[in-house]
């Protein structure tokens, strides 16, 4: 079973920047895909970004070309680089792990970090 730990987060002001990073304990990262999903407040988990075990990405609407998702497989992370954030981007960070391919849907996911808080003030 991967193990995922986050962290990166915090307090910051609308247009600023923060780089999320996800650790995977697991000697197998490099056939995983990742996602990041937020929880903002009051509200559904929601799908951000994604990345395959081949490096494709995907994103949703509302975050391309502010963030990119990245991975190292030499260091068994994923990152997130959001930059130009706002204050809907308030939420919970997670990330998760699946086979290979990516998925916009958190129940494709078996495994998941406990989450990242980021606040973006106005």
């Amino acid at each position: 079973q991967v193990q995922l730990v986050e962290s990166g987060g915090g307090l910051v002001q609308a247009g600023d920047s923060l780089r999320l990073s996800c650790a995977a304990s697991t000697r197998t990262f490099s056939v995983y895909a990742m996602g990041w999903f937020r929880q903002p407040p009051g509200k559904e988990r929601e799908f951000v970004a994604g990345i395959s075990w081949t490096g494709g990405t995907y994103y949703v609407d509302s975050v391309k070309g502010r963030f990119t998702i990245s991975r190292d497989n030499a260091k068994n992370t994923v990152y997130l680089q959001m930059n130009s954030l706002k204050p809907e981007d308030t939420a919970v960070y997670y990330c998760a792990a699946r086979s290979r391919s990516i998925s916009s849907y958190s129940s494709d996911y078996g495994a998941w970090g406990q989450g990242t808080q980021v606040t973006v003030s106005s």
